[in-house]
């Protein structure tokens, strides 16, 4: 018999917007204040109700772009977060396993499987998730006259708008190559040119990921 897989909490707060931060944070105050399936948290829901009610009033202040507001309210936007993941390890390791009481939280569960979501290019193969959380491995079609390749990466953001590229070299694509520290629930995007003598190829199109 195969082992369940843990159900693992959808996070990602990097990229999402104050706002997103704010609503999920509610989610989580509403489903575990009072609920029995989660009678020890780390956090008190009344703690962090505070605090995102503090994040709310800040965000409301930062619209007149004042620096000093701007900062505190990031400050204030880092410490619920830091609340939330401390929350999403009680309620993984909690929930018994069970999807209904793992919901009952307020959290929503990140992919259930481990089959990637991708949109694979011409250049590659392949990608799968690495053997931890935040990580890509990304399988890379040879190149007949290649020297080396550079594999670039970034995050997809509101209407698919790609961040700023982070680029890596890789001489060797017999194996798949492990990109880390990528922000689980995060949708990706990689691409793949080869060097060859007279200089490189064009990027190829884009492959699509989301990490978990």
């Amino acid at each position: 018999m195969s082992e369940a897989k843990t159900i693992r909490p959808l996070e990602g707060y990097v990229h999402v917007s104050d706002a997103d931060v704010v609503s999920r944070g509610t989610a989580v105050e509403t489903g575990i204040n009072g609920n029995p399936n989660f009678p020890s948290p780390p956090i008190d829901p009344a703690v962090l109700k505070a605090a995102i009610e503090r994040l709310s009033a800040l965000i409301a202040e930062a619209l007149d772009g004042s620096k000093k507001v701007i900062a505190e309210k990031n400050k204030q936007r880092e410490a619920v977060i830091k609340m939330l993941r401390l929350l999403a390890r009680y309620v993984e390791v909690t929930c018994k396993n069970d999807m209904a009481i793992f919901k009952s939280s307020g959290f929503e569960p990140a992919s259930t499987t481990r089959t990637p979501r991708q949109q694979v290019s011409e250049r590659i193969r392949k990608i799968d998730h690495g053997a931890n959380s935040g990580q890509a491995r990304v399988l890379v079609k040879a190149h007949p006259r290649a020297l080396s390749y550079e594999l670039r990466y970034t995050f997809l953001g509101s209407g698919e708008k790609p961040g700023v590229w982070t680029t890596q070299l890789v001489t060797n694509v017999k194996t798949p190559i492990t990109i880390t520290s990528l922000v689980p629930g995060t949708t990706y995007a990689f691409q793949v040119r080869a060097m060859e003598k007279l200089g490189y190829t064009d990027w190829s199109d884009s492959a699509t990921f989301m990490c978990t």
